[in-house]
């Protein structure tokens, strides 16, 4: 409207270095607006003079008081101008059109990320993972190029849809480290301790252990300090991250007296879930970084006067002792496993089993012969009859066997399974199998067993009974069945040339037999799901 040409070409060349979605539309009258007016009046006064002292070298350096012969009779030819003019229109517009290009070619690159982003603006309810993830991959694509300033832009849209989510912010500070821009960093960090993540815990560790990092002694103990009195006061892993930082500047003392303030605070709680962790985390520190393993079982004995017993109190003790020295106090640990047990007889089972199967692993390890049959005695009581042979077996091959096929082989070879190595060693429990079935060769039913009908199969047969015993070793098992007597002439090494029509009772066919499971089912295809695209920028 104003007539400002220069002005208006430098606008068009700083639209067409960026990807957008109307890169081919701003070109096109990028090239109607060159091709309307002169380059005179596109250039601006800095592009003119650059050009004009380009042309100047060309022509060569020109000594001082010499004239040409021709000098005189030279006049200047407005066709040879006006040729001049086109070059020179030419390469300006060819200098943009490359620009463009680069622009379509990144944009093809990043069409797929930017179509992912459904929310590009901030909102209180939480991002679906499929767009927090397309994010993470945008950044590392970025960064993979090298682009600086395009990274930078993008952080700082991730971060407006990902305002709230502290790992953004962590690693676009750690991203202007690595790059050497502190500054930017700082400014990052700053935003996310005091403005949009202020209240989580986690920006604030973070916060703590960057300015150690970068020697801001102060600050970081401001940062910890911060998260014990307003943040989040008892959160373990602050005050274990605040005690191991004075003990790398010398400051053992103070690391002691961080644990001890912490424990005289949740001490005044009522059941403190936080105060058992704290004394396991307290007599550990103190063994590994003093020597002492005496204050560290004073500290652990001391505890039990103070908590409850639970599962990860326990299971720490027993961790705990295996790294101190001996003489171990096995006795002692049994005595608290056998009392956990006992007063949570009506808790969670599976607590009390992994804590059994544990110390029986420590017992192992470092028990005698007799308190490692107590201990397998006492898991073989309460906790084998109620295991069912198909999780016994279901452990065993996720433990031990490497694939499929192996898993396959192993349930019909000779060897007995977990769970008649469990019954032979434990006469009292529960024993699923008559007495040498394991050992007999698996037999094909008599031709005379069955009826001519036009049909191999029942129609129930599903894709469950022909993978059960690849999918999920051990599920044929779920309950205990009695084999049928049948002869042991026919083996599977004496098919019959034919197979005749078999008709079966009605089963529950996710029990269905060894030879039957071998034969896989027809599985249907999975629909494919479509892309969407939307717009995006």
């Amino acid at each position: 409207m104003h007539q400002e040409w220069s002005r208006l070409a430098v606008i068009y060349t700083r639209i067409l270095e960026n990807p957008n979605q109307h890169l081919d539309r701003y070109f096109n009258s990028f090239k109607e607006l060159a091709g309307s007016r002169p380059i005179s009046e596109l250039r601006t006064a800095e592009e003119a003079a650059a050009a004009s002292g380009v042309a100047s070298e060309a022509d060569g350096p020109v000594n001082e008081g010499e004239v040409h012969p021709d000098a005189a009779e030279e006049t200047p030819k407005p066709v040879s101008s006006g040729l001049v003019e086109a070059e020179e229109l030419e390469k300006y517009v060819t200098v943009t059109e490359e620009l463009y290009k680069k622009a379509k070619e990144f944009d093809s690159k990043i069409l797929g990320f930017e179509t992912a982003i459904r929310r590009p603006y901030f909102h209180v309810q939480p991002l679906n993972v499929a767009e927090l993830e397309n994010w993470h991959n945008y950044l590392d694509f970025l960064e993979r190029e090298g682009d600086f300033n395009k990274v930078v832009k993008l952080y700082e849209r991730c971060l407006i849809a990902c305002a709230n989510y502290p790992e953004y912010w962590i690693r676009y500070v750690l991203c202007m480290e690595a790059s050497g821009s502190m500054d930017l960093a700082d400014n990052a960090l700053a935003r996310a301790t005091q403005v949009f993540v202020k209240r989580q815990p986690e920006i604030h560790l973070f916060a703590a252990r960057f300015k150690e990092q970068n020697g801001d002694i102060p600050g970081a103990r401001a940062a910890y300090q911060l998260v014990h009195s307003e943040i989040s006061p008892g959160l373990l892993e602050a005050i274990i991250k605040h005690a191991n930082m004075e003990r790398r500047l010398g400051k053992l003392e103070d690391a002691f007296s961080l644990y001890e303030q912490a424990i005289a605070i949740e001490k005044g709680k009522e059941h403190s879930q936080t105060l058992p962790m704290l004394y396991a985390q307290y007599s550990r520190f103190s063994y590994l970084v003093s020597g002492n393993a005496e204050k560290a079982r004073e500290i652990l004995t001391g505890a039990l006067d103070q908590v409850q017993l639970s599962k990860p109190f326990l299971e720490a003790l027993i961790h705990f002792e295996t790294i101190l020295p001996r003489p171990r106090q096995i006795d002692y640990l049994e005595s608290l496993v056998d009392k956990f047990i006992a007063l949570n007889m009506d808790g969670s089972a599976a607590d009390r089993e992994d804590l059994s199967s544990i110390f029986l692993e420590f017992l192992s390890l470092f028990g005698d012969v007799q308190s490692i049959k107590r201990a397998e005695d006492r898991q073989a009581k309460l906790f084998l009859p109620h295991r069912s042979m198909s999780e016994l077996r279901k452990r065993h091959a996720e433990d031990f066997l490497s694939s499929d096929k192996t898993k396959l082989a192993k349930s019909y070879s000779g060897a007995p399974s977990p769970g008649q190595s469990l019954m032979g060693a434990y006469p009292n429990a529960l024993n699923q199998w008559p007495a040498g079935y394991g050992a007999q060769p698996q037999i094909w039913p008599p031709t005379s067993q069955v009826q001519a009908q036009a049909q191999p199969w029942t129609t129930g047969y599903s894709q469950q009974a022909a993978y059960g015993a690849c999918s999920s070793y051990g599920s044929n098992y779920a309950t205990p069945q009695v084999p049928t007597s049948i002869p042991r002439s026919a083996s599977y090494g004496a098919y019959p040339t034919t197979y005749p029509v078999q008709t079966f009772p009605q089963q529950n066919y996710a029990q269905a037999s060894a030879p039957t499971a071998l034969i896989p089912a027809q599985q249907p295809a999975a629909a494919v799901p479509q892309t969407y695209y939307g717009t995006y920028y």
